[in-house]
């Protein structure tokens, strides 16, 4: 599998805390580095096709990063057509007007790179990690699968039968894809965020090569995506190469995206799967929240950034009462992501220790959310949360990946490289207050979604 769809329940604090933490959205670039700059000083320019081109100056390893971006995800697919983002995914690497199937990923390989892929609800993004000498190599392949991707049912009907096996694999096999499946359903009613990435089997199984190509010619143009080059290399030779090999792909009118809108829930969901595989019982509690784009007030957004610093984690609030104090669960913890064209989600969970009933955790959960409600957070915490956050800028630039990674899911979900260097400040600038109020908006029952996945005798 080249992509995993985005989970819905909620993961354990570092992972949660770089990808949310340092990812933000998109916005027509001139060539310029944002003032302020402290995070990545990127280069922007833009070329006349409309791609959107960022570099990360990164001297640290001579290796270098390409990541290109389409505007595009799940979240997009035409009604009846779920997992064709994800499919068109799979089938980038099945050949050009003049490359074979799997060609592209033998010339990375051969010349000692790292390639991937991966699909999301509001962005499709594929990348390979090189020695510098060869970028200009991997743009050449990238621009030409940009361009000229050739698609039969030779290639096409067979990928279809590694998603469906891809799908029993990951979901239908395993209680705990299963269960975020359904609650996912659950907190997103209407919204194309409730459809899973990879998609229903009924609807994947009818996926056909016109319906990849359509998907192709509709979204996948130079307008809609963004070039993301980090490592040892210069702008402006980044420039030229992009020009070079970018620039003579014509621009399309790419359609809007157009998305329905969540509709207003009158009460909370509750859903409960067990099952005889299930060897740790866990509870989620998950409420639809709003993400930079949609945030309003915007300060709101980093406001639930803070709280989740500030519950999870080793030294957060969730760990140390319930593991620590009331020696209940195993496990316990908060996230948050941020990022979202149109919401996103915030999540708790916790599992039980051995011996342990899952209500009893579940009580000793929502007690703590009450507690939250009723008393409110402390400054000394806010200001040790804050600090710690920030703290995660230092490891953004370990990595030529890493800042790819950040910036281009920025500008795939409607924030700005502008926002991505000022985060720091606007971190700094939470006060407890906003925190206290960003809790009691965000944390609405009737918001929200309790995932229950229990152990079953086996039969």
């Amino acid at each position: 599998m080249r992509s995993r769809p985005v989970p819905l329940l909620a993961a354990p604090a570092l992972a949660a805390v770089l990808l949310a933490v340092l990812s933000f959205g998109a916005l027509a670039l001139g060539a310029l580095r944002p003032a302020g700059a402290q995070v990545f000083e990127p280069t922007i320019f833009e070329l006349d096709n409309g791609l959107q081109v960022v570099v990360v100056a990164n001297s640290r390893a001579p290796v270098v990063t390409q990541m290109i971006w389409y505007k595009v995800g799940s979240a997009d697919e035409p009604r009846g057509k779920s997992g064709i983002a994800h499919f068109l995914e799979h089938l980038m690497f099945k050949g050009t007007d003049s490359r074979a199937p799997g060609e592209f990923s033998d010339i990375v390989a051969r010349h000692g790179g790292r390639e991937n892929a991966f699909t999301s609800y509001d962005y499709t993004g594929y990348y390979q990690t090189v020695a510098r000498d060869r970028l200009a190599l991997m743009m050449e392949l990238e621009a030409d699968r940009m361009a000229n991707l050739a698609l039969t049912d030779a290639v096409v009907l067979p990928e279809r039968e590694v998603i469906l096996e891809e799908r029993r694999q990951r979901i239908d096999n395993t209680p705990a894809s299963q269960l975020q499946e359904m609650a996912r359903g659950s907190l997103w009613l209407h919204h194309p965020y409730g459809t899973p990435i990879i998609g229903w089997e009924s609807e994947m199984s009818a996926l056909d090569t016109q319906d990849a190509l359509d998907f192709y010619e509709s979204w996948y143009a130079p307008n809609n995506a963004v070039l993301i080059v980090a490592g040892d290399v210069d702008p402006e030779a980044v420039r030229a190469l992009a020009e070079e090999h970018y620039g003579p792909i014509p621009r399309k009118e790419v359609p809007p995206r157009r998305r329905v809108e969540e509709p207003h829930h009158w009460a909370g969901a509750r859903v409960e799967l067990a099952s005889p595989q299930v060897g740790q019982p866990s509870v989620s509690l998950t409420f639809r929240a709003p993400s930079y784009a949609t945030a309003a007030p915007a300060e709101q957004a980093y406001a639930l950034e803070v709280l989740s610093e500030l519950l999870d984690g080793a030294v957060g609030r969730l760990y140390r009462a319930l593991v620590v104090e009331q020696a209940l669960a195993a496990g316990a913890g908060a996230g948050y992501d941020a990022n979202g064209l149109d919401g996103s989600s915030f999540s708790f969970w916790v599992s039980p220790r051995p011996g342990i009933e899952v209500e009893a955790v579940e009580a000793a959960l929502l007690a703590e959310i009450d507690r939250l409600l009723e008393e409110g957070v402390e400054a000394g915490e806010v200001e040790k949360a804050k600090q710690r956050l920030i703290d995660q800028v230092v490891y953004a630039n370990d990595s030529a990946g890493s800042s790819a990674q950040i910036i281009g899911r920025a500008l795939a979900t409607g924030s700005s490289v502008e926002d991505v260097e000022d985060w720091p400040n606007r971190v700094r600038a939470v006060t407890p207050e906003a925190v206290e109020a960003a809790a009691r908006a965000v944390l609405d029952p009737a918001r929200s979604t309790t995932a229950v996945l229990r152990s079953a005798p086996t039969t």
